[in-house]
């Protein structure tokens, strides 16, 4: 999620050379390689498929698009939408939705929770799961 939300920022760094940024900075615990290769290709796959997943959130949240949405809500959602409907693992809704809920309990604002919890959970209901 950190390395999605500084490359809202930035045009000139790679979404790989992001999260090899994050993995190697000495606040960020060590983490097992399949952990890490996972972490790259999540952001890398989020980032491949933005456009498709920025379209769907946009039809799904009547108030707030997603260029208005605060910054962890937004990427916690493009995770979640790239893990269910784009990953080749093709995560299970509940676990992405649950997932993303707990990290935005963590990083998001204190309605940011239910905000991901209700668009994930639409996402689903509206465009199904391959």
């Amino acid at each position: 999620m950190k390395s999605l939300f500084s490359l809202d920022f930035t045009t000139d760094v790679s979404p790989l050379d992001t999260v090899k940024a994050l993995l190697e900075d000495e606040d960020t615990p060590a983490l097992p390689k399949d952990d890490e290769n996972y972490a790259a290709a999540l952001v890398t796959g989020t980032r491949e498929h933005l456009e498709a997943i920025d379209s769907v959130l946009d039809t799904l949240s009547d108030e707030w698009k997603v260029k208005r949405m605060a910054g962890v809500d937004r990427n916690l959602l493009r995770m979640a939408a790239f893990e269910m409907y784009f990953s080749p693992q093709k995560i299970a809704p509940a676990i992405a939705i649950s997932e993303a809920v707990e990290i935005a309990k963590i990083y998001g604002g204190d309605d940011s929770p239910h905000f991901i919890n209700g668009l994930l959970g639409t996402l689903v209901r509206n465009h199904g799961k391959d």
